[in-house]
């Protein structure tokens, strides 16, 4: 079974790579230019922080996601999004990842605060490879 991968935005805060990097399963940094331009291979999920701090003028998405979805391959084989946000950020926690998931048509999967917890982690794998089982009797379907 394919294990979905996961693009992902970390600042040098380095919150959400240590997340990432605790799924198993491949990981892409989209901090990293040649992740950020690449093309996706079949589906895959985003997992994006959200920054804004109530400042109406600032975007809650990452630059460097931006980037990554405006490639259409990319944004058609998207199957969902994740965030991770600070509860500080009041009615911004986990802005980012919604606002994708709505312009998309995408659903939220996840969202944790800053590095999630062991539970997190444990539970974002669980829904992970229900997605994973998912998405590969869906093309066991489209073949047969």
């Amino acid at each position: 079974m394919r294990r979905t991968p996961v693009y992902y935005y970390s600042s040098t805060s380095g919150l959400v790579r240590a997340f990432a990097e605790r799924l198993d399963r491949p990981v892409h940094n989209l901090a990293e230019r040649e992740h950020r331009r690449s093309e996706v291979d079949g589906p895959w999920v985003l997992l994006t922080p959200s920054y804004k701090t109530g400042n109406e003028s600032n975007d809650t998405i990452p630059e460097a996601v931006r980037r990554f979805l405006r490639s259409e391959r990319n944004r058609r084989l998207l199957v969902g999004v994740m965030g991770s946000g600070n509860r500080n950020f009041g009615t911004y926690y986990q802005k980012a990842a919604r606002e994708i998931a709505q312009r998309s048509g995408r659903p939220v999967l996840f969202e944790f605060e800053l590095a999630g917890t062991p539970w997190d982690v444990e539970e974002c794998e669980r829904i992970l490879t229900d997605l994973d089982a998912a998405l590969d009797a869906r093309h066991a379907a489209q073949a047969g």
